[in-house]
């Protein structure tokens, strides 16, 4: 783990482990939760110092929070931004080992 630098570990907060994750992961794409101030940019960087691999394409998206109720209180659950990584072939990230 050489030259990585402490911001990429900001950038990428945590792999999303789903039944629709996992079907994307058959076709060299991986998901993660991301910073919500992360650019596409800084994510393909981040990926690929971390996990050592070739990224091809990066696409984000920003799912709104949903309103809750709770004992008659009104909450609110937080925006979360997550990326779908599309690795190079031959590249693959296993995100149930870590890093």
């Amino acid at each position: 783990m050489k030259n990585i630098d402490p911001r990429h570990y900001d950038i990428i907060v945590s792999p999303v482990v789903t039944e629709k994750a996992t079907i994307a992961s058959e076709h060299n794409k991986v998901l993660f939760k991301v910073s919500s101030k992360a650019t596409k940019p800084q994510i393909k960087e981040a990926i690929e110092k971390l996990f050592d691999v070739k990224v091809k394409r990066v696409n984000t998206l920003i799912r709104k929070g949903k309103v809750r109720i709770f004992r008659g209180r009104r909450g609110e659950l937080s925006d979360v931004k997550n990326a779908v990584v599309t690795l190079e072939e031959g590249h693959r990230i296993d995100v149930t080992t870590g890093l």
